[in-house]
């Protein structure tokens, strides 16, 4: 993000055909991840993704959400090619667009949205990065828009699994700053952020999900 390159252990990717780069990761989550946007997604609307990495979940979502105009963002360039690779069939899929979204001010460069969802990126960013991060996002968003969380945190400051214990000793021993949050601390961010909680949902390999609600303005 803005301080440091990620980790190169934390996201793996790739390429495949036609510019694409293929993440292992997200392609063993799309599933999931579909039937819990879609969930939680308002029935039309303008949506963003921060950090869409290759392009696998945007294309994913905007296929199952037709009745969504979705931004993917991206910081990397490369990554950003992916993004639009996935998205050359897709209608309701803009053109990738450069976000450091863990830069202040981000928020003035778009439309508000009616969804913002978030995947994989909290443990490979500061704390002072998250807090930038969440606040642009609630800035960001429509009155009552939602905020889609997703990725692998602490339970009361315990890392609860032997993976989740060796990835974050890996991260933090690359880069002391970053590594896994407090799911505690995340609820009490969107809440001084003003941003509603209203579902804290436990996701497959130990993941956790949060969703949050903009107040109404």
């Amino acid at each position: 993000m803005s301080k440091r390159t990620p980790p190169p252990n934390a996201s793996v990717a790739a390429p495949s055909t036609d510019g694409k780069l293929v993440a292992p990761a997200a392609s063993r989550n799309a599933a999931v991840l579909c039937e819990l946007v879609s969930r939680w997604a308002p029935p039309q609307g303008r949506a963003m993704e921060i950090a869409s990495g290759t392009g696998q979940h945007v294309r994913a979502f905007a296929q199952k959400l037709p009745q969504l105009s979705w931004q993917p963002t991206e910081i990397d360039a490369e990554r950003r090619q992916s993004i639009d690779a996935y998205a050359s069939d897709q209608p309701n899929i803009q053109p990738a667009v450069h976000l450091d979204a863990a830069s202040s001010g981000w928020h003035r460069q778009f439309r508000p949205k009616d969804l913002i969802v978030l995947i994989n990126l909290l443990h490979l960013i500061s704390w002072e990065e998250t807090v930038t991060l969440v606040s642009e996002t609630a800035k960001t968003l429509s009155s009552n828009g939602r905020f889609i969380l997703y990725g692998p945190f602490m339970r009361d400051g315990m890392l609860t699994s032997d993976g989740d214990k060796r990835f974050h000793e890996a991260l933090v021993q690359q880069d002391p700053e970053v590594g896994y949050k407090n799911d505690t601390d995340i609820e009490r961010l969107l809440a001084v952020s003003g941003l509603n909680l209203i579902e804290v949902t436990e996701m497959p390999a130990n993941n956790m999900a949060f969703v949050a609600q903009k107040q109404a303005e």
